[in-house]
């Protein structure tokens, strides 16, 4: 896979070599060389789980993912991915009741506004476009009111933007 050309405004897809597409809000490979580089120099099973689920393989992402879980069942990120395998395997319905469940557990905690990302992700996946809106309006708030990394602020505007053009251009 080539590397993309302007890309280098789209939001940071939180792993080396890898953005959020601002037209669909998925995370893509924008550097195949970075990621592999980076996949290299890790031992996390997360990364090469995540990459797994940005190149669309969810069954190889879902073993992976087992294996893992077996050895770290209470890993908040490794429940996000198991969220994200049935959002890839277009199961986004499954995904929004994982990611619903997550928010429940993760309210009022400094992961609340990842929760409220990934499952308008999911939303914005499924077609539900104004809950996708109501999610990501209030990841925003809560990434602003916590005076989060820039980077992660500017994921949650352009993921409510992208959602809010959308809602309008149905109605």
């Amino acid at each position: 896979m080539p590397n993309l050309v302007g890309t280098s405004d789209w939001p940071d897809g939180g792993f080396p070599g890898i953005r959020i597409n601002p037209e669909n809000l998925v995370p893509q490979i924008v550097n195949q060389d970075t990621v592999a580089d980076a996949l290299a120099a890790s031992t996390d099973p997360g990364g090469l789980i995540f990459v797994r689920l940005v190149e669309g393989h969810a069954a190889e992402a879902a073993e992976l993912l087992a294996e893992a879980r077996y050895k770290d069942p209470d890993s908040l990120r490794l429940r996000i991915f198991e969220a994200d395998v049935l959002r890839v395997s277009h199961r986004a319905d499954r995904a929004v009741d994982l990611f619903r469940q997550l928010l429940a557990e993760t309210r009022g905690t400094a992961d609340e506004a990842a929760i409220l990302e990934h499952l308008g992700r999911s939303h914005f996946a499924g077609g539900n476009i104004a809950a996708a809106v109501d999610s990501f309006a209030k990841a925003l708030d809560l990434r602003v009111a916590g005076s989060a990394d820039a980077a992660m602020i500017y994921a949650a505007t352009v993921e409510l933007q992208r959602a809010r053009e959308v809602l309008d251009l149905a109605s």
